[in-house]
């Protein structure tokens, strides 16, 4: 355990932003899975409804530095594309 004060400090800070990436991590996570539940229940005017809500949730992930842009850019792919094979 800490014994200096501005080390205690950044404990308490580490959780809490821990905390946050934790919720919006997650936040990004039941996105894309409704997402691709809708999909799988073959409504695709929902499904794209959701994938506008899937990919803005994943940019605004992604600028908050909580997941790497490249692993969002990777995840819109996806998306769009599971979108597209169904929309064919």
């Amino acid at each position: 355990m800490a014994n200096i004060k501005s080390a205690k400090k950044r404990i308490e800070i580490a959780k809490a932003n821990t905390l946050r990436n934790k919720t919006n991590k997650s936040r990004m996570k039941t996105a894309i899975k409704k997402f691709e539940m809708t999909l799988a229940n073959g409504d695709t005017e929902n499904a794209r409804r959701a994938y506008t809500e899937a990919i803005s949730i994943i940019d605004k992930t992604a600028s908050k530095g909580i997941i790497h842009k490249n692993k969002a850019a990777r995840h819109k792919a996806a998306l769009a594309f599971k979108l597209n094979a169904v929309s064919e």
